[in-house]
């Protein structure tokens, strides 16, 4: 190649690599304006709050699917089952109000619940058992209801109260049986 058809060649470059700069900063910087606005009319605090739930229920997800693969008790494992079906619902739930508001939900568990499986998971019989309904669904229930109350008490957001307050029942009643659960093993 000679020195003019290289020239050439890297002022077309020059002018791709631009348009392509330009239109990638305006895709990147133009959003959906009523996302937009949707956005701004949720707290940073509010948002917080979505997280944080969103993090409880794909934790139980998660450990639940667990369960059902690592437990042999019949107990345990309708109690892994209950934690999957009410827990997805309750994401499902939460996920269409946060679409409604432009607020992303995390995909996975934070690293505590993250943690708290792997640690499950080296666990086995009746002691993967106890530690399941001992850890995640007393333990992990009482967060979560103590999660759902302030969220009741602090939320600016309707939407999420009522979700809160209609969740908060459910998590009620997985407290209880996990507790019950809990109190017929140490018998």
């Amino acid at each position: 190649m000679n020195k003019r058809n290289l020239l050439q060649l890297a002022g077309v470059a020059s002018v791709v690599v631009t348009l392509g700069l330009t239109a990638h900063a305006q895709t990147s910087t133009s959003k959906d304006p009523a996302a937009a606005t949707a956005e701004a009319r949720v707290s940073s605090g509010d948002r917080e709050l979505m997280q944080d739930i969103a993090q409880a229920n794909l934790a139980e997800i998660d450990t639940g699917k667990l369960a059902l693969e690592k437990s042999q008790n019949p107990e345990v494992r309708k109690f892994a089952q209950m934690m999957i079906d009410d827990h997805t619902k309750a994401q499902q739930d939460l996920l269409t109000i946060a679409q409604s508001k432009g607020v992303t939900l995390p995909t996975e568990p934070d690293i505590q619940h993250k943690t708290l499986a792997t640690a499950l998971k080296l666990l086995s019989g009746n002691t993967f058992d106890s530690q399941y309904i001992s850890r995640v669904g007393v333990g992990d229930h009482e967060r979560a209801e103590k999660l759902l109350d302030k969220t009741i008490k602090e939320t600016s957001d309707q939407d999420l109260k009522a979700y809160a307050e209609k969740t908060i029942k459910g998590v009620q009643h997985h407290l209880g049986v996990a507790q019950g659960m809990e109190n017929s093993q140490k018998k």
